[in-house]
Parts: C-alpha cells; sequence; structure tokens
C-alpha cells in the first residue's frame, strides 16, 4: 500500500457529501460516454493495460499480506492469476473486439457458429489469439445462446449501440464490488463502461478495500475521463449509494443474502415484498450470486491416472482462494453403484492433505464452517473437509444454501443403471442445489460421445458447464460470458441476473460449456500441488503485459516443470 495499511484501507468509509460529488461527476461525463466512439474505447483500454502493468507487483504483494499468504506458497499465484493477469487478459480480448469491430463491423469470432436443437452454439475458447491455442491446448468452450437469438444476428443491440447506430439514455451504474476475488470488481467496472455503456460508481468491498488505491492508479483514465469514481464503506455506504436518485442501476456481486437486501429489505418483511412485488429499490439490477457447485462423477470404466487428475481439479476447485469463491465445488454427486467412487474420495482425501490450510481471511468463515463442518473451527486456519455420504433430508443446509467455506460434501444416488443415474444427477442439480452459476461433470470414457451426455448438458440449467474441467477457469478465460442461467427474476434471483465478460458481445447467451479430456498434459498452474505455479503465473502476466513470441519459451518451460 502506498499510503495506508491494509487494516486502515478495510475502516475506510466515504461520507455521503463525497458520495453526492462523485455522483454528480459522474452524471455530467454520462452523455459523453454515450457517445464514445470505438477508437476512443480502445485508447481508454490500452491506457487502462499500461496503468495494470505499474501496480501489479504491488497488487499482488498487497493481496497476499491481506490474505496472509506467506512468500513460496503456492497459493501467491491465485492473486496474480485472478487478479492482474485476469485484469490484463479482459483487456487484451475485448481491445481485439473493438479493433475488428473498427475494421468489419463486429467482432471475429474464433470457429463456425452451429444450429442445433433451436440455439446458436458459438465457439468463443481458444480465442483467434495463437496464445490460447498453444497455451491451453486441449481446453475448448462454447456458448449456447438463448432460442429467441438468431443465427444472423448474434450480436444484438449491444453491438449496434457501441457502434452508435442506437442511441441509449446516459446511465450511472452503482457496482457493488466482491470482496473474495481481486479481478472481480475491476472487470465488472470495464464491462459496464467499455460495453454497457454506464459511467460507474464502485463501492469498495471493505474486505478488499485495500485494493481501491490500486484501482484508482491503474484505472485512471476512466476516473480522468469522468466515467469512473470509487468510494468506500459497509452497508451504510452501498445503501445510500444504491437508493440514491442520480444512480440508474445496480450490479452486485456477492450472496443472496446481500441481493434480497438491497432489493427486498429487511428479513421481516422480505416475503410480503416479494408477495406483493413491492421492492424497496426500484431500479434494475444485475447481479452474481454464488452456487452450492455441483460436480458429478458418471459411472464408467476410469484409469487410475484419469481418476487422479480429476480429484486435482476437484481439489483445486476446493481450495482456490481458501474456498471462499462462489464456484468451490460443494457438492459431488456419485451413484450408489459406482465402483469408480471410493477410489475418487480417496485420491481427494489423499490430495488435500498434502494442502497446507489456509487463513481464513474471509468475515464469519468460523462461524459459517461450525455450521456446515458440524464441529466448531480449530482457529484461523480452517481444514479442508469433505463429507461423505451425506443426506439431503439430513442435512438440507449443504444442499440449499451457499456455505462459502472450505467444506464440501458428497451425496450418493440411487438409480437402476449408469444412463439412469445422469439423468436422476441432473434432475437433483436442477431442482434440489440451491444456484444456478456453475457445474461440472466428470465424464467416463463409456459417456463421452452418447446422446446421453448431450442431453444433460443441454439440460443442466447452470450458466457454465465444465466437462472434465473447473468451471472457474472460464471466469478467467473472459471470452467467456459469466453469469448465472437465464430466466431469474428479482424475486428469486438464484445465482444472479445478467452477464458480465463476453468480450465477444453475444447476445443473450444462456450457458457456456469448457471442456477438457480427462487428463492434460503439462499440468495445469491452477491445480493445488503445481511444484512452480508462482513462476508460470508471473510468466504468464509478462506475456499479457507484452504478448510476443520470445516470452512463449520461458513460460512453458516452467509450465512443463510443474
Amino acid at each position: 500500500m502506498s499510503n495506508i495499511t491494509v487494516s486502515e484501507a478495510q475502516q475506510r468509509n466515504t461520507d455521503h457529501a463525497s458520495i453526492d460529488v462523485a455522483l454528480t461527476r459522474l452524471r455530467s461525463a454520462a452523455t459523453d460516454l454515450t457517445r464514445c466512439s470505438i477508437r476512443r474505447r480502445i485508447d481508454l483500454a490500452e491506457a487502462c493495460l499500461e496503468g495494470v502493468d505499474g501496480i501489479a507487483k504491488t497488487w499482488v504483494e498487497t493481496a497476499c499480506e491481506a490474505k496472509q499468504i506467506p512468500a513460496g506458497s503456492p497459493a501467491r499465484a491465485e492473486e496474480i492469476t485472478a487478479g492482474p493477469v485476469s485484469v490484463l487478459r479482459y483487456l487484451r480480448l475485448l481491445i481485439r473486439t473493438l479493433h475488428d469491430i473498427e475494421k468489419s463491423g463486429k467482432p471475429h469470432l474464433p470457429g463456425k457458429v452451429r444450429h442445433e436443437n433451436g440455439q446458436c452454439i458459438v465457439p468463443v475458447f481458444p480465442t483467434n489469439d495463437l496464445f490460447d491455442r498453444l497455451l491451453f491446448y486441449p481446453m475448448v468452450a462454447e456458448t449456447r445462446l438463448e432460442p429467441s437469438v438468431p443465427i444472423d444476428n448474434l450480436f444484438g443491440e449491444k453491438l449496434s449501440i457501441l457502434k452508435g447506430e442506437q442511441t441509449v439514455p446516459p446511465q450511472i451504474c452503482c457496482v457493488l464490488g466482491a470482496g473474495n476475488v481481486a479481478a472481480i470488481p475491476a472487470t465488472d467496472v470495464l464491462t459496464k463502461i467499455l460495453q454497457d455503456n454506464c459511467v460507474v460508481l464502485l463501492k469498495m468491498n471493505p474486505v478488499n478495500a485495500y485494493l481501491g488505491e490500486l484501482f484508482e492508479q491503474a484505472l485512471a483514465p476512466l476516473i480522468t475521463a469522468g466515467y469512473l469514481a470509487i468510494v468506500y464503506g459497509g452497508a451504510g455506504a452501498g445503501g445510500y449509494a444504491v437508493n440514491h436518485d442520480q444512480v440508474d442501476q445496480v450490479h452486485v456481486t456477492g450472496s443472496i443474502e446481500t441481493h434480497d437486501a438491497i432489493v427486498w429489505g429487511s428479513r421481516e418483511e422480505r416475503e410480503s415484498r416479494k408477495a406483493n412485488n413491492a421492492p424497496i429499490l426500484n431500479k434494475p439490477v444485475t447481479s452474481e450470486l454464488g452456487n452450492v457447485s455441483p460436480w458429478i462423477l458418471t459411472p464408467g470404466k476410469y484409469t487410475d491416472a484419469q481418476l487422479r487428475f480429476q480429484a486435482e481439479h476437484i481439489v483445486a476447485s476446493i481450495t482456490n482462494n481458501a474456498s471462499f469463491n462462489c464456484i468451490a465445488t460443494k457438492q459431488l454427486i456419485t451413484w450408489k453403484e459406482c465402483n469408480s467412487r471410493d477410489r475418487l474420495l480417496g485420491y481427494i482425501d489423499e490430495i488435500l492433505a498434502q494442502i497446507e490450510p489456509r487463513f481464513a481471511y474471509y468475515p464469519g468463515a468460523k462461524d459459517r464452517f461450525a455450521t456446515y463442518a458440524g464441529e466448531p473451527a480449530p482457529g484461523d486456519h480452517l481444514p479442508w473437509t469433505l463429507l461423505r455420504d451425506v443426506d439431503i433430508a439430513t442435512r438440507p443446509e449443504l444442499f440449499h444454501e451457499e456455505s462459502f467455506v472450505c467444506v464440501c460434501g458428497e451425496t450418493r444416488l440411487d438409480a437402476e443403471s449408469p444412463q439412469a443415474f445422469l439423468e436422476t444427477a441432473v434432475r437433483f442439480a436442477n431442482e434440489e442445489l440451491w444456484g444456478t452459476l456453475a457445474a461440472a461433470i466428470t465424464v467416463s470414457p463409456e459417456f463421452s460421445k452418447t446422446e446421453f451426455l448431450r442431453t444433460a448438458v443441454r439440460e443442466l440449467r447452470y450458466g457454465t458447464v465444465g466437462l472434465n474441467q473447473w468451471p472457474g477457469v472460464s471466469f478467467a478465460l473472459m471470452s467467456t460470458p459469466w453469469g448465472g442461467f437465464p430466466g431469474t427474476s428479482l424475486r428469486d434471483a438464484k445465482s444472479g441476473i445478467g452477464d458480465v465478460h463476453n468480450t465477444f458481445l453475444l447476445d443473450r447467451p444462456e450457458k457456456t460449456v469448457l471442456s477438457s479430456p480427462l487428463t492434460m498434459h503439462p499440468k495445469p498452474m491452477w491445480f493445488s500441488t503445481h511444484r512452480k505455479p508462482e513462476a508460470v503465473a508471473w510468466k504468464l502476466y509478462e506475456l499479457y503485459s507484452q504478448p510476443t513470441l520470445t516470452r512463449l519459451p520461458g513460460l512453458l518451460f516452467k509450465a512443463i516443470q510443474g
């Protein structure tokens, strides 16, 4: 930190008069943004690239200090990849899209669009960037658009607005920043300004308010232009901002409890307000609100190497960011007759035992651990906890509430056959688990090319579906839209309304399917057991900072040492 400590930053509170001043300034620039040319947007994005590059090292060191991640810990890589790397990647991809619009009038997609089962299916990863194909092969992602999107108009009004073909009223969006993952508030702001034509009042979450000064430096071009203001404080400052008459819309990344308190009020009045459709906040609200994220194991014959590799994926999804993620796996779904189940769980236990417990930096974590683990928290460093064979009837909280702590359950379902199990598991995930953000399936060789699998993927009501891959990776890819499955409402927002990232500007995305084989080489850097993740992460950062082929050999050399 340049001027104040982490703890001092977390106590910052912007007074109401200063919020008024910030909103007045934003209002004066809001019309200008609606007239902002493609070239001007490119210039702003490129200037932000330079800004992020200037503070990246301090950003990572400050986050590690706040989360008590010691020097040499593999967890330091998370603060690089889910911090400056993700923001740089977003900016690089959006700049490419904006250049495409300048040259040909629309984004240049990385493959041919298909139309199946009444939907457009759009390839979104790897992008047209050569480095994607070299670094992440054979991982691929496709985004399915809502059935109402025609194949000859994939971008809808988003594109026509950016090109100036359609006028929109000036808008101020209050973004309530997430407190867990560093890239979230930054990319939410960039999405709203550069894609959605909204000037932004960003209210930092007290948990990671220490990033505020750094964002002020990195995103200074947007602040200077009058398109962004950053304020601080807790529920008082947030409540004043979202209800301000100068704020036109709100974007929330957080819990469903936070969302409903903002939109519907206190718990005592909430249900009656919902029944009467009488929200206390009468403004458009978009959101990303978390998930009880399921991971389904399809039955079949797996090699030990395949099961261990999938266990590594699952462990990474549990341990990343000390499990303070909306997409941390919270329910493993297995078949009671599956012979691979015990082997997979054994590998998960073995790998978790190798990983040091993390400092529980997020407020309330110890209380939540006691609730969901069923035992008192042993201290400030919480143990990774896998609860086998839990039952929804006796432990409903593990299925109906996002724990946001390092506890994962495993439930076994009855079914007459492997095919019937997959149908049952999809129905269970859709109907019994809270949320619509992301789900994963480990696909046995017997299921990999079957209609049963295609049907399961089509029927899962989640915004991202990972096949043999942690869906959380999709968050960092940035070309993939990120958000809950559509069709929710303010009364029942589930995992949220709307999407962010989506650097190809696709109209009304329904879900993204991220696919990998059962094993990959070299070992992905997000695996908790990677031996050199920090070195790989900084090499990846250098590549996105200055994308040249000369940087590739060093990155690949570090990657294969993992």
